[in-house]
């Protein structure tokens, strides 16, 4: 009898800079607001499709979730704290990319704002606040 072995699941995640000559700095980053559990705020971002690679996926999710066409800058880092989503094991690599234009909430997102780099919504779901602040600590 062959061993079941079960795996992490693959997701991506993207801090999409943007635009916004109303904030300080220039720019923002785009949310969005989630309509599935878990609710609250967080970054754009999904499963990884089978035969998929990561690139493509995060610039599939972007434009699913926020209506915007996005230009990966760079990969980021890579998450994978068990408990970082609490529906299963997910590994997330995060990437960094810009756009331009207005985001939209699309598919699972019932809303996609733009919002300061050093100011995200209080309700941030997954551990997206953290990855917000190594952001911040290592973007600038």
């Amino acid at each position: 009898m062959a061993k079941e072995y079960k795996n992490p699941v693959p997701t991506v995640d993207i801090i999409i800079e943007i635009d916004n000559p109303g904030m300080t700095g220039g720019h923002g980053i785009v949310l969005i607001k989630r309509k599935n559990p878990p609710y609250g705020w967080a970054l754009p971002g999904g499963f990884v499709d089978y035969g998929e690679p990561l690139e493509r996926a995060a610039v599939r999710e972007a434009r699913e979730e926020t209506s915007l066409e996005v230009e990966l800058l760079r990969q980021f880092h890579t998450y994978s704290d068990p408990s970082r989503d609490p529906r299963q094991h997910t590994v997330s690599t995060v990437f960094i990319a810009r756009a331009s234009g207005t985001p939209r909430g699309a598919d699972d997102a019932s809303e996609a704002r733009i919002f300061p780099p050093d100011g995200p919504p209080e309700e941030m779901a997954f551990d997206h606040a953290q990855i917000l602040r190594d952001y911040r600590e290592r973007r600038y």
